[in-house]
């Protein structure tokens, strides 16, 4: 350590050759936010110097601007729908250099064994990826996941370097109501000296009070500038979300000004491979923040030095002496085209592609594989004979994952139709519990999908990912379901009786085995199919039903045990 420590001191002070010198950048200083043109020293992986110097090899960047690498501070690799390795080869071009993992989805599937999985898959990966716990398995009591798990069980995995804390407390209410567990996990972060992450959409007033009083200190749930002023007055972070299911970028974009921009980043939570390839990563919040109107280096801040304060990652997120040689050089500064990535001083992507094609490894945990565990699924599973005068409806919000209540009077059409009413853009939903063969069924109807015809399904279902099929009638449904069981996880669209597209998810039903262009490819023809059977366009047909069973975001919301009245966590009747 002293003897590279002194090395490092002797190439900054030019008594000895920096190994790269990257001549005549424009670099981006996220401390004063100003553009300055200097030579980046670098050795050993870290930079020396800003200034003029000459170097072992010399990279002539003139004309080309450089900052920080992209970090996303709040993310699920799951969500991408790719392997750790094959989300790495998506976006290194673009810039992003590390990513704050929950590995929440696979933790709801499997517990520990999930999250053991997921650091396996990701330990040698050139992009820097730090975990924080999952600190809610399951996401709320009447929540129906595959694995629990207890304060005890994630308390040993702070000792690892990679692991900057506890993921987003989704659990409000139990905060408030001083869950002993629940309290117990944030004691825990705090006395190893982690950060803990929020959820609470609309929380506010002493309710807010309390929940940061816990030790709660940042949200991605804000979808509205007052809502994360407020936030950030009682201290908190606030991580501005933009990603394929919700967009809040530009709801938000007030906070991408002084004073508020130094206390806000940029997340993207869940973002689609099609999304990747077509628009990019954190580069495309950079990009859209600063097509809104925010200022670039502002822009780029929030996803770098701020990312990198509120995670305590000394030397990182700063193009400046002593810090991690990860740099983004830029063609264009608004328009954030990304031409090389550099991790820890080597060239790690180039011209729109990785240096190195990394594919996944061998898995060492069969069971990830082998994750369904419940009956065929028959359409006599689905019968709901419609005896009330009006129906309990969840109805959708565009671009956005909160939902609404809609009471819908039933007309004797309607009940002939099993509560389904096309005219009304209402149809059916089932979602079963595929964990532990509970034989649990929940059953309820959607309004503002737009389906017209057959039916879909999902195995990704936030947070506990169990079985979720919408249609026009049982048969369809059914058949949809048990094509996905039969997979051992996927997204199915169905027509007729027969399967339009389907994407296989065989791992833990959440990830596949294609490269991003592959997954891309099948899951256009997938919403090309959710489409021509009337799916509107202005929603994302599968990460959109993704969370129409996560009983921790208002108001409504359908699972196992049926349907959730989310601000009272209590099952309500679906029929009035």
């Amino acid at each position: 350590m002293l003897k590279e420590k002194k090395q490092l001191i002797a190439a900054a002070a030019g008594r000895i050759e920096p190994d790269l010198v990257l001549k005549n950048a424009c670099v981006v200083n996220v401390f004063t936010e100003e553009l300055e043109t200097a030579d980046i020293a670098i050795s050993q992986g870290i930079i020396v110097g800003l200034g003029k110097y000459s170097g072992r090899k010399e990279i002539d960047l003139a004309g080309k601007i450089v900052c920080p690498g992209f970090m996303d501070g709040h993310m699920h690799l799951e969500s991408s729908l790719l392997s750790p390795a094959e989300f790495q080869n998506a976006v290194l071009p673009h810039g992003t250099t590390g990513i704050m993992a929950d590995p929440h989805e696979i933790a709801n599937v499997r517990g520990k064994v999930g999250i053991e999985f997921m650091m396996s898959q990701t330990e040698n990966l050139q992009l820097h990826v730090y975990y924080t716990l999952s600190s809610c398995v399951p996401s709320a009591p009447l929540e129906e996941a595959g694995m629990i798990l207890e304060a005890a069980d994630l308390k040993p995995y702070y000792s690892k370097p990679e692991v900057l804390g506890l993921a987003e407390v989704m659990n409000a209410p139990g905060v408030l109501a001083g869950d002993d567990g629940l309290i117990e996990k944030i004691c825990d972060a705090e006395e190893a000296g982690k950060v803990v992450d929020g959820h609470a959409p609309d929380l506010t007033g002493n309710a807010l009070n309390a929940y940061v009083t816990a030790g709660i200190r940042s949200d991605h749930e804000c979808t509205n500038t007052a809502e994360g002023i407020e936030k950030m007055r009682r201290g908190q972070w606030i991580m501005i979300r933009e990603g394929t299911a919700a967009q809040n970028l530009e709801a938000l974009i007030a906070l991408c000004e002084p004073p508020y921009h130094q206390r806000a980043m940029f997340v993207t939570d869940d973002r689609h491979p099609e999304d990747l390839i077509r628009d990019g990563h954190m580069d495309n919040a950079v990009r859209k923040a600063i097509r809104l109107g925010a200022d670039p280096i502002r822009a780029i801040k929030m996803c770098t030095l701020n990312t990198a304060q509120y995670f305590q990652l000394k030397n990182y997120g700063a193009v400046a002496p002593g810090y991690h040689a990860d740099l983004v050089v830029l063609s264009d500064l608004k328009e954030v085209r990304v031409e090389q990535v550099y991790i820890n001083g080597e060239l790690a992507a180039a011209n729109g592609m990785p240096v190195k094609t990394e594919r996944p490894t061998v898995s060492p945990f069969p069971e990830i594989r082998h994750s369904f565990h419940m009956q065929a699924v028959t359409p006599e599973q689905l019968h709901l004979p419609i005896t009330g005068k009006a129906l309990r409806v969840i109805s959708l919000t565009k671009h956005d994952l909160l939902t609404d209540e809609l009471i819908s009077p039933v007309t004797e059409e309607d009940r002939k139709n099993g509560g389904v009413s096309l005219e009304k853009d209402i149809v059916k939903m089932a979602v079963f519990e595929r964990h532990h063969n509970s034989g649990h069924i929940g059953i309820g109807f959607v309004h503002g999908y737009g389906l017209k015809a057959g039916a879909i399904a999902t195995s990704v279902a936030h947070d506990a990912h169990n079985l979720i099929t919408l249609g026009v009638n049982d048969m369809e449904m059914a058949v949809a379901a048990e094509r996905v069981r039969e997979l051992q996880g996927g997204l199915v669209v169905v027509r007729d009786g027969k399967v339009l597209e389907e994407l296989p998810l065989p791992i833990a039903g959440l990830m596949c085995d294609l490269t991003c262009t592959e997954a891309a490819e099948r899951l256009k023809k997938l919403k090309e199919a959710a489409q021509s059977l009337g799916v509107s366009d202005d929603i994302d047909a599968f990460m959109t039903l993704a969370f129409v069973s996560l009983p921790v975001i208002p108001k409504l919301r359908l699972n196992g045990r049926g349907l959730i009245n989310v601000p009272r966590q209590m099952v309500v009747d679906v029929q009035l």
